[in-house]
């Protein structure tokens, strides 16, 4: 593997969501990484190990029954030579089946045991059920979210699930370069909420310092100001505008023509705010989503076209900057960040569950008296 984290082996125990997407970006960056998954049964969900499973590319996977005598202790032996275990269970499941941190890190000292959930490994709330919606709601994110007088919307799942397993994929780097020099491993413990409460930090210093209201919709960055919003065009398409400082704000009129309105010189009178929103909503409804781009284009008044996920993928700057690629077929976001130095490589295609299986067990040194000890078990 090439890339700056080649060299570094994790086990990543396979479930859905936020893991997954640690794991993937510790491989793109070519960190080794296994998955264990459970040998047998109906997969949770339908697209998983196949060539849409976009998550679990770029690594090997192993199916074992840790239910069968000796597959748990096979994975114990695996452990020992792992820089890092990565698993995304409720709270006591791994020690239910006898790969809880104790026992991990009592066979490996240096190991980083990287737990993900929702809530936590502790707290009151920590072994309930949730979702991203959930986690964010609990943060104070969602709630600063949307228009006024409608409920929050539902922002994809990207700010909980995948804002946590960024935050992941951070902790568990740190943790491997503490134990290089300490010698000893311990648990990172990442919660979806605390990770979508950091990312609101800035936010939360507005609120804090009273430029911030609780009240949806009436705050510089949420939609209320008419210089940071989206607008619909005659096409039924849409326009992002970002327009905070003034250089930017005063290209945003001209192209408007709004240069001369003296309404418009009132930029940050949120008394102003709806009045001068109407009045845009009224312009951009005149051009195409297109002639709008057109006439926006290179001009630095942060305005910019809303695209699909087709358009986004042909846009020429992702192109120049290869921000999507191809694997089996597959369009998807390439690995992020790129390096001066180090080479990433492309990802390998999403495995089978069970593809790799007892190629995995040779190479991690599980002797060939235990393989075939697993697979008279009907462990492997």
């Amino acid at each position: 593997m090439a890339g700056p984290l080649a060299g570094i082996k994790i086990i990543e125990m396979a479930g859905i969501g936020p893991a997954p997407f640690t794991a993937m970006l510790l491989s793109d960056m070519g960190a080794e990484i296994i998955r264990v998954q459970a040998k047998g049964g109906k997969l949770a969900v339908p697209l998983l190990n196949s060539k849409f499973d976009v998550l679990a590319r770029g690594r090997r996977s192993m199916a074992i029954d840790l239910k069968k005598d000796g597959a748990v202790d096979i994975v114990l032996q695996m452990i020992e030579s792992a820089d890092a275990v990565l698993e995304g269970f409720r709270p006591g499941v791994m020690e239910r089946l006898g790969l809880g941190p104790d026992i991990c890190l009592e066979r490996n000292p240096k190991l980083v045991f990287g737990r993900m959930t929702g809530w936590g490994q502790t707290g009151p709330m920590a072994a309930r059920a949730g979702h991203d919606i959930n986690y964010i709601a609990l943060s104070g994110v969602l709630n600063a979210i949307g228009r006024k007088d409608t409920p929050p919307p539902v922002p994809l799942n990207l700010i909980g699930d995948f804002g946590g397993g960024q935050m992941m994929a951070f902790g568990i780097v740190c943790a491997i370069l503490e134990a290089q020099k300490s010698g000893k491993g311990q648990v990172v413990d990442v919660a979806m909420t605390d990770s979508t409460a950091l990312m609101a930090s800035m936010l939360f210093g507005f609120k804090e310092s009273g430029m911030w209201s609780n009240e949806r919709h009436s705050n510089l960055l949420d939609g209320a100001a008419h210089f940071y919003d989206t607008y619909e065009c005659s096409d039924g398409k849409f326009m992002a505008v970002g327009a905070i400082e003034p250089q930017f704000y005063t290209l945003l009129l001209e192209v408007l023509g709004l240069a001369d309105d003296e309404d418009f010189q009132k930029q940050n009178d949120p008394a102003m705010w709806e009045k001068l929103k109407a009045r845009m909503t009224e312009i951009f409804l005149t051009k195409s989503r297109d002639e709008w781009t057109v006439l926006f284009e290179g001009l630095d008044a942060c305005v910019s076209p809303i695209l699909d996920w087709d358009e986004a993928i042909a846009h020429p700057h992702n192109k120049a900057r290869e921000t999507f690629m191809e694997i089996a077929g597959v369009a998807q976001p390439s690995p992020v960040p790129k390096f001066s130095r180090s080479k990433l490589e492309i990802p390998t295609p999403p495995a089978a569950k069970d593809a790799h299986t007892e190629e995995i067990l040779v190479d991690w040194g599980i002797s060939s008296d235990d393989i075939a000890r697993l697979r008279s078990t009907d462990a492997i």
